[in-house]
């Protein structure tokens, strides 16, 4: 049995990656999202949305499942139709009805719901070191340490703190955004009720 190197939580399902690149899922599967393709083969990072999961394989493709393919009962927002122009992928992430990719180039492409902006990449973002989905935000990490969020700020969750500094990695809830600076601390910000 293989070691497991990854994990991801989606709204009622979870997905585990085990280090030989073979994917399990389970938990609710109304929309398929636990149901794992049986030609997915090996992959190198997961992620999970609210009724989808997303799996990045070692040959860059990315390939995503339940809430947003024809076949599926919940609402169809193009969450998981991945884009035909993609290309190569090297990180994945997944928000409650979207999913973002960081490119090959360290470009970011996003796709699914986009009614609150969260698709809609910020064109002077440039190469990113990581992406992020949350519920209806998105966010990225530069090379340089600084953070970029796009999308919701009905709670403040894009409401990046001035005195921010440089950050190492970046967490998103559905109306949050914590970040954790590169001196060891963590600055949360958005919802708190």
């Amino acid at each position: 049995t293989a070691n497991v190197v990854a994990v991801a939580g989606g709204g009622h399902h979870a997905l585990a990656l085990a280090s030989d690149g073979t994917v399990v899922a389970w938990g609710f599967n109304e929309n398929g999202q636990a149901t794992v393709p049986p030609t997915l083969g090996a992959c190198q990072a997961i992620a999970a949305g609210d009724a989808h999961s997303v799996a990045l394989r070692v040959d860059g493709t990315v390939v995503c499942w339940g809430a947003g393919m024809v076949s599926t009962t919940a609402p169809n927002h193009g969450q998981s139709a991945v884009p035909a122009n993609l290309g190569a992928v090297t990180a994945v992430s997944a928000g409650g009805l979207h999913t973002l990719a960081r490119k090959a180039n360290g470009t970011v492409q996003a796709w699914g719901l986009n009614s609150n902006g969260q698709c809609s990449v910020p064109p002077t973002l440039g190469a990113v070191a990581k992406v992020v989905g949350g519920g209806q935000h998105s966010a990225a990490v530069r090379a340089d340490g600084s953070l970029v969020c796009w999308g919701s700020n009905a709670n403040g969750q894009c409401s990046v703190p001035a005195d921010l500094g440089g950050i190492v990695d970046v967490a998103l809830g559905s109306g949050h955004t914590g970040a954790l600076r590169s001196d060891g601390t963590i600055v949360c910000w958005g919802a708190n009720g």
